[in-house]
């Protein structure tokens, strides 16, 4: 039988990490717990990666009287393009806005050279939708809740030649 693990392990203080550190945690973090944490997060992605060069992109369909019934949202970086949320008012849906809005969001995808269009879509919100938009599986992700399932869909977009 071996030495226990901490015999075998370098210690912690072996490793010249402070020891006197509390964790606290908690259910529901404090606006400041979040901040710092994101703030923390940020700076090392940043000295890591050009995240500067990350952009906002939106597409959002108005009716006669102004009002917003539907968007996409989301963002791009280099060739890869996110899309974050896809909302079609209640009145609206199954008229094909849903379906105006992705096209339109992915023409501007092109537009600024992304190859690749990725959500996310849990299985009560519309896997199928995007699968008949021609959207494929990437992955998917079991253990929620009364089965509901988390898909990670993707998309080859054409860019133009030359």
């Amino acid at each position: 039988m071996g030495a226990p693990l901490a015999a075998r392990a370098p210690t912690i203080a072996a490793l010249g990490i402070v020891m006197n550190l509390t964790l606290d945690s908690c259910d529901d973090p404090p606006a400041e717990w979040v901040d710092v944490v994101d703030a923390g997060l940020t700076a090392y992605s940043d000295a890591a990666a050009p995240l500067h060069e990350v952009r906002a992109m939106a597409c959002i369909a108005r009716d006669a009287q102004g009002r917003v019934v539907g968007g996409a949202v989301g963002r791009r970086w280099g060739s890869c393009c996110e899309l974050q949320q896809l909302w079609v008012d209640e009145a609206q849906r199954h008229a094909g806005l849903g379906t105006r809005l992705m096209r339109q969001f992915e023409a501007d995808a092109v537009r600024h050279g992304c190859g690749l269009l990725y959500l996310e879509t849990l299985s009560y919100q519309a896997p199928d939708f995007y699968r008949r938009l021609g959207y494929a599986v990437q992955f998917e992700r079991r253990g929620f809740p009364q089965g509901i399932v988390k898909y990670h869909m993707g998309k080859t977009l054409p860019l133009p030649q030359g």
